[in-house]
């Protein structure tokens, strides 16, 4: 779906040789101020993609000054409106998103769209990952398939989200793919990814669809074991973990996150954005964030990351109304 951005390493080391024979430095150049608006609570992907940018951003000098504003409520609904209705005075604001606000705005959990936002560029990727308890009898994600085709009732999927949110559509991709029926699929749904785990941990469920980044956070913590993985080809971050697709079951899924600037923003403005978050990839203080949570790097902007909004949206709306959750 993405690939992997290629590098601007000799175009940058040009750049930067340039600066410094005109011995102006590097920070010099530095964008002043980007305020970042999360549509969601501290520690999800929304949360931790914004933050991690700005700590990117920041600490190679490429942004000055790194604000953050977390604003829950409306299934990221509420941050949308707030940056619209406020538009004239954020100028300075990127909003993070993923594939969530094509869903959403599909299944009208809010009444907006991309379309009503500047979209800026999709910046990095995160897979999905299917984990269960560390002391779980499934030790192997064909073990699942096999119980779940004798009986897709026996087996409970856990999520941090509504039903016919993304981790319930990665749960009916992956058991389509299988061969299996993905409308038997028994998701259940939780209010956030917190108590989905405790979910799984406590036994109501057997299985926990998630980002993979979170997964390995669960991991490391020693509550989880990864059975299997959404991504094209196996991770370094966790190179244990198989893909679905060297199982045999033909299917991929990465959830771009990226941003969003407020409706109005001028060409000068989004160039600065965008030549900002080109920038942040060639340093290493950006590879230590990336690496730390297992992102797959990806870079869509301007009208080429519209097109694959619109491209996502067919792709999305026709696996829901097969689902049952669109007419």
């Amino acid at each position: 779906m993405f690939g992997k951005v290629k590098s601007k390493k000799t175009l940058m080391a040009a750049v930067l040789t340039t600066c410094m024979t005109a011995g102006v430095s590097y920070q010099a150049q530095a964008m002043e101020s980007i305020h970042f608006l999360i549509p969601g609570g501290a520690g999800g992907g929304w949360d931790s993609t914004a933050r991690g940018t700005g700590e990117a951003l920041s600490k190679a000098g490429i942004v000055d000054t790194i604000s953050y504003e977390n604003m829950s409520g409306g299934g990221g609904g509420k941050a949308i409106a707030h940056l619209i209705e406020t538009a004239e005075q954020k100028q300075d604001t990127l909003m993070v998103n993923s594939t969530p606000i094509v869903i959403r705005s599909l299944s009208k959990v809010f009444p907006q769209s991309f379309r009503d936002l500047t979209p800026i560029a999709a910046t990095i990727g995160d897979y999905g990952a299917f984990v269960v308890k560390k002391d779980s009898k499934y030790t192997d994600f064909k073990q699942v398939v096999a119980d779940y085709k004798a009986n897709p009732r026996s087996i409970k999927i856990a999520g941090g989200s509504a039903r016919g949110s993304m981790d319930h559509l990665v749960a009916a991709m992956a058991f389509k793919a299988t061969g299996g029926d993905a409308r038997q699929v028994r998701y259940v749904a939780y209010d956030a990814g917190g108590k989905a785990m405790a979910g799984l941990l406590s036994g109501e469920t057997q299985l926990l669809s998630t980002g993979f980044s979170e997964a390995l956070a669960l991991a490391e913590a020693g509550e989880v074991r990864i059975l299997v993985m959404t991504g094209s080809e196996r991770n370094e971050a966790a190179p244990d973990v198989p893909t679905l697709k060297e199982l045999g079951y033909d299917t991929t899924f990465v959830n771009w996150r990226g941003f969003f600037a407020a409706p109005g923003t001028s060409e000068a403005q989004q160039a600065e954005f965008i030549e900002s978050l080109e920038k942040m990839y060639d340093t290493p203080e950006w590879e230590t964030v990336r690496s730390r949570n297992g992102w797959t790097e990806i870079f869509k902007s301007g009208p080429e990351f519209i097109s694959f909004l619109e491209t996502q949206e067919t792709e999305v709306g026709a696996l829901m109304r097969e689902l049952g959750f669109l007419k």
